[in-house]
């Protein structure tokens, strides 16, 4: 099992990225994604994830929504954070999990994801 986080950089605020996870060795189709973040001295949380049902339902921390969209490619077996309008705050190693649960209350908790990216950095600077 493989997920591979990777997009992250150096932006100024008001800056966008995004953040792409690819991922192999399990079934796709039937894991919901989730994004997390860990920042200097902080405690790691949740971002935002996407369900893996046929309606990928998305959820977002209070603090990203309307700034942040998750996505996913089946077909690629990848998965997205487009983060726009980023801010200083979201400085943060970025790390993309999948979860075999389907409820809010599961994909929030980090104990839900069985696999984990390696992290991907995220700086915002000016």
């Amino acid at each position: 099992v493989q997920l591979q986080a990777s997009g992250g950089g150096l932006v100024q605020p008001g800056g966008s990225l995004r953040l792409s996870c690819v991922t192999s060795g399990f079934n796709f189709d039937y894991y919901a994604i989730g994004w997390f973040r860990q920042a200097p001295g902080k405690e790691r949380e949740g971002v935002a994830c996407i369900s893996s049902s046929a309606d990928d339902n998305t959820y977002y921390t209070e603090s990203v929504k309307g700034r942040f969209t998750i996505s996913r490619d089946k077909a690629k077996s990848t998965a997205y954070l487009q983060m726009n309008n980023l801010q200083p705050e979201d400085t943060a190693l970025y790390y993309c999990a999948a979860s075999p649960y389907y409820s809010y209350s599961d994909l929030t908790s980090s104990i839900k994801y069985d696999y984990w990216g390696q992290g991907t950095l995220v700086t915002v600077s000016s």
